[in-house]
């Protein structure tokens, strides 16, 4: 095996875990449409037995990018893979409300291992690392547009039970090819490479940059997260005589976010070539009118506006992610993606009871885009106060 194949192999199984993790911690606000219907239940009660599984997804990220740095990348992917699906096939046999949020806390607690190694296994090659990010970045957004899809149509067509089925086989699959190339000294990790590398800024931008960043991150991942497990319900009431099914809202959501997808290129091409830092604030600043612009649109125009929401967000991942990166040491990259990927997934303790009780007091959901440009002009205004950096540009591909 040479380092090379083994970088490649490394990037390919980081992109599709980045697709499982977004895809199968999504299922659930697409299938909530048909349990609604299925339980005769509140969407206020169904949505919010997500709560304990996406605070796992957040919490167990620092733990999870230790062990990364400490025992082994693929390794930990491996348990990411096997773990994950299996508990998605669970929670497909789940037949009450306890059940499924059971399920689903066992899928974010697995999940949450994907963000701190994963990512951190790609950010260890400073080399074009913008794109490698934005590359890896489409996947992760591909599986956030999967989410709705996949469970609108297999929800529809065969019951809301095989939505977690189907993908959860498919997880395990990929995590039973990684075993056996890990097995067979085809994947190796790079983590020794990764600690004698120096580090990329002074222990004083480490420390400005490090928090500063926390902040923004908190509100990206405020935004983010509440914007697609609020995307299902916001399209099924604001759409009208457009989307009358759970595979028609999911097919519009997926639309959305599989249009975005390409943002990440654009954003690893502008991280590469341009002021991190200037990158950044843009992305923050042009958040700001089209969140205020959603408030109170419906019909077909909300769907490019929806588009541009989730497309501007995305453009700043690279930028985020490479900043980040320069902004911690080498040796505990992986667990300070941990700590990044606790406070951005972390939100989403935030984000549901903020969906449900929003959705509760109003019917509809204008306060809660209101609070989501609130949110992106805070991030705008404290990215300001980043430490100045340039990311040179390298004729070098990525590994």
């Amino acid at each position: 095996m040479t380092p090379s194949t083994s970088a490649r192999l490394a990037l390919g199984f980081s992109c599709v875990g980045h697709s499982f993790a977004h895809l199968l911690m999504l299922l659930y606000p697409t299938v909530v449409l048909s349990l609604e219907v299925a339980w005769i239940r509140p969407f206020e009660e169904l949505i919010a037995l997500m709560l304990v599984g996406q605070v796992l997804f957040g919490v167990g990220a620092v733990p999870a990018g230790w062990l990364g740095d400490r025992w082994s990348a693929p390794g930990m992917m491996t348990v990411f893979f096997l773990g994950t699906g299996t508990a998605a096939i669970a929670t497909g046999f789940a037949d009450g409300p306890f059940e499924i949020a059971l399920g689903l806390a066992a899928i974010g607690l697995f999940a949450s291992i994907y963000h701190p190694v994963g990512i951190a296994w790609v950010t260890r090659n400073p080399v074009n690392r913008g794109r490698a990010l934005g590359i890896n970045g489409i996947f992760g957004s591909a599986g956030t547009a999967g989410g709705a899809v996949v469970a609108g149509g297999l929800a529809t067509a065969y019951g809301w039970q095989w939505a977690f089925f189907v993908p959860g086989a498919l997880c395990v699959g990929a995590g039973l090819v990684l075993l056996a190339l890990l097995v067979g000294g085809r994947v190796g990790d790079t983590k020794d490479r990764g600690r004698s590398a120096p580090s990329e800024s002074s222990r004083g931008d480490m420390m400005r940059g490090g928090l500063i960043l926390l902040i923004t991150i908190a509100c990206s991942g405020l935004i983010y997260q509440t914007t697609s497990f609020a995307m299902p319900k916001l399209f099924e009431q604001r759409l009208g005589g457009l989307v009358d099914t759970a595979v028609g809202v999911g097919a519009m959501v997926s639309t959305v976010y599989f249009i975005s997808a390409g943002a990440q290129i654009l954003g690893g091409w502008l991280a590469d070539r341009y002021d991190l830092r200037r990158v950044y604030f843009g992305c923050w600043l042009l958040q700001i009118p089209i969140l205020g612009l959603a408030v109170t649109l419906a019909g077909p125009v909300l769907i490019p506006v929806a588009t541009l929401m989730v497309l501007i967000n995305t453009t700043a991942v690279p930028a985020e992610n490479s900043l980040f990166a320069r902004y911690t040491p080498p040796a505990w990259r992986g667990t300070a993606f941990g700590v990044k990927f606790l406070v951005s997934l972390g939100v989403a303790a935030v984000s549901v009871p903020l969906v449900g009780e929003m959705y509760r007091a109003f019917h509809e959901f204008g306060p809660l885009l209101v609070t989501l440009a609130v949110a992106a002009a805070v991030g705008a205004v404290v990215a300001l106060l980043l430490p100045a950096t340039r990311h040179a540009p390298s004729a070098q591909p990525a590994e």
